[in-house]
């Protein structure tokens, strides 16, 4: 009798020991939280080297509740009574890109060039800790024929 007894006693403390385990080792993680940046690259497509070309970096924290309108289902609203010129942020990093076109026609050594100042940012921001999460582009043409603006915007986080 004494050994089916050992032998209850051990299977609960095993089951036990198991449940205790899984119970610490099942915990749910903790939500992360980041940080985010963006860096936007705006590339001129028109010719004749007429168009500007920057990379764009915020430098200054905005708050974006003050530029918002809030409706309601009644049809209501909270409307922001901030003007443009009081939300438009004037600190930002713009770095200078070639244009895609000249007199000559493209450019592929500008396209190369700006691909390296990209990289250059990239690369940078990676090494301060920033994560490149998504990249999102476009393109807006107003001349179906030859003049365009392709954006490219580079979404960062980093774990607060």
């Amino acid at each position: 009798m004494k050994n089916i007894k050992d032998i209850t006693i051990s299977i609960f403390a095993i089951i036990g020991f198991i449940a205790i385990i899984t119970a610490f080792t099942n915990q749910p993680e903790p939500k992360k939280k980041y940080e985010f940046e963006t860096v936007t690259v705006v590339e001129s497509l028109i010719q004749m080297g007429l168009g500007r070309s920057r990379m764009i970096s915020g430098t200054q924290t905005v708050n974006y509740r003050e530029a918002t309108t809030i409706r309601k289902e009644d049809g209501d609203k909270e409307k922001s009574n901030k003007k443009r010129t009081e939300i438009r942020t004037k600190a930002f990093e713009e770095t200078k890109l070639l244009n895609f076109y000249n007199v000559g026609g493209i450019r592929f050594n500008n396209i190369a060039t700006n691909d390296a100042m990209v990289k250059a940012k990239l690369n940078e921001m990676s090494s301060q800790g920033w994560e490149l999460a998504f990249v999102t582009s476009g393109v807006e043409s107003a001349d179906q024929e030859r003049d365009a603006i392709f954006i490219t915007r580079y979404h960062f986080q980093k774990e607060k």
